[in-house]
């Protein structure tokens, strides 16, 4: 029998963030995982600024760490390609100049970076972290929530229970309500590749808008020792009305598209095709109850139109220990006190969510795309305006209003 006040449950960027974040406000934690690390989690890879900003606002020497792992890529901007196969080279900085230890954003595999993240767990002796545990039974009562692992010999007592169990969350959808939903989820694929040639300068991530596939992409990202993480995703419901089989759909990009084949000709799979869910932020939700938040995929954070989930997770973890902290000093872990959490979440995450599904609303006709990118190419006064917005909000607000696109024309 543990007793603690805030106990986490998933051990992924954002259950290690809201423990990591908790024992540097000093607060104790528990923190359970069902898994033993390190273990692999199938993924796109992808990790924004949001999380290497907030490692570096925790701990600069936590910072330094991940840059010392050697198992991770710098990222300096992003390829799109758009279904008319033009290709915008878009940076995450105008003008940037690449700096040792600087990089906007990374690629590694999650074996490595979860590995990372349960490393810094386990030197904050305030976090008991306990893996391989499956816990089984949810219980609320006066105190707070009581769990129960699958072995019936584990109970643990909490105040705050913080779930950050992944996109198939039992507590999510059973205790607190988050249905999946065909048109705010998508369907995934991802494999490991060697050998893949013509890959973008500057490790840029690239995704490619293929028309029958709209509005999912297929991307390919840079990893360490010539590998590559390769993929391809689309909304559930599209899917299902397109009746697409995206592993077939996957393998035929690879074999016949004109551009992607040719890169692949000697390229080596390494290991399976894993497919997975991703439960899309696309839809405000409520994120928390008596004594529970939501933390990351199980709080259906991911980007709408990116798919990117690390740094929502990571994100959405720091803000509930910063909550946590405020819900001890008041001892009030009841439904209303614990909407700040909401609320903050939203206006951190979730206005940009909101833009992203407009963006992905708008990726769903093939030619909106191709004016798009029409647009933008070779036009280096509007990639520069564009990249600003990767940092500026209001910059990035601007992107679904016809007007923008109108005067983005007259600047060609």
């Amino acid at each position: 029998m543990l007793t603690t006040d805030v106990c986490i449950l998933g051990a992924g960027p954002g259950g290690a963030a809201t423990a990591l974040r908790l024992s540097y406000l000093g607060i104790p934690c528990v923190l359970l995982d069902k898994s033993t690390f390190p273990r692999d989690k199938i993924c796109g890879d992808a990790i924004s600024g949001k999380v290497t900003t907030l490692l570096n606002r925790m701990d600069p020497a936590m910072m330094e760490r991940f840059h010392d792992l050697g198992r991770q890529v710098d990222v300096w901007g992003i390829r799109f390609v758009a279904p008319n196969r033009k290709a915008l080279d878009l940076p995450f900085e105008p003008n940037y100049v690449r700096e040792e230890k600087s990089a906007p954003g990374y690629v590694a595999k999650r074996i490595d970076f979860d590995n990372f993240l349960i490393d810094e767990v386990k030197r904050r002796a305030d976090i008991t972290f306990k893996e391989g545990v499956e816990v089984r039974d949810f219980k609320r009562n006066a105190e707070g929530y009581f769990l129960t692992d699958k072995t019936g010999d584990l109970h643990i007592q909490c105040k705050l229970f913080v779930d950050a169990s992944g996109a198939h969350s039992p507590f999510s959808r059973r205790h607190a309500g988050l249905a999946v939903e065909p048109n705010h989820h998508a369907g995934a694929l991802r494999a490991y590749y060697r050998g893949v040639t013509d890959m973008p300068t500057d490790n840029f991530i690239e995704l490619r808008f293929l028309k029958e596939l709209t509005p999912g992409y297929f991307w390919v990202f840079p990893l360490p020792n010539g590998e590559a993480n390769v993929g391809l995703g689309m909304r559930t419901d599209v899917m299902k009305r397109k009746k697409i089989n995206l592993r077939e759909t996957m393998e035929r990009v690879i074999r016949e598209h004109p551009d992607i084949a040719p890169r692949f000709q000697h390229a080596e799979r390494i290991g399976p095709v894993h497919g997975y869910g991703l439960p899309l932020g696309s839809k405000k939700r409520p994120l928390s109850g008596d004594h529970y938040v939501l933390v990351g995929d199980a709080a259906h954070l991911v980007d709408p139109l990116t798919g990117e989930g690390i740094g929502n997770a990571f994100y959405s973890g720091v803000i509930a220990a910063e909550q946590a902290e405020k819900c001890l000093a008041a001892n009030d872990f009841s439904a209303e006190f614990l909407k700040d959490y909401d609320v903050r979440v939203q206006r951190v995450l979730g206005e940009e969510m909101r833009l992203t599904y407009q963006l992905q609303q708008m990726a769903r006709y093939p030619w909106i795309v191709n004016v798009i990118a029409n647009i933008i190419s070779s036009n280096k006064k509007v990639i520069d305006y564009i990249s600003a917005m990767y940092t500026d909000f209001s910059l990035r607000e601007q992107l679904v209003k016809p007007w923008f696109w109108v005067k983005m024309m007259l600047r060609r």
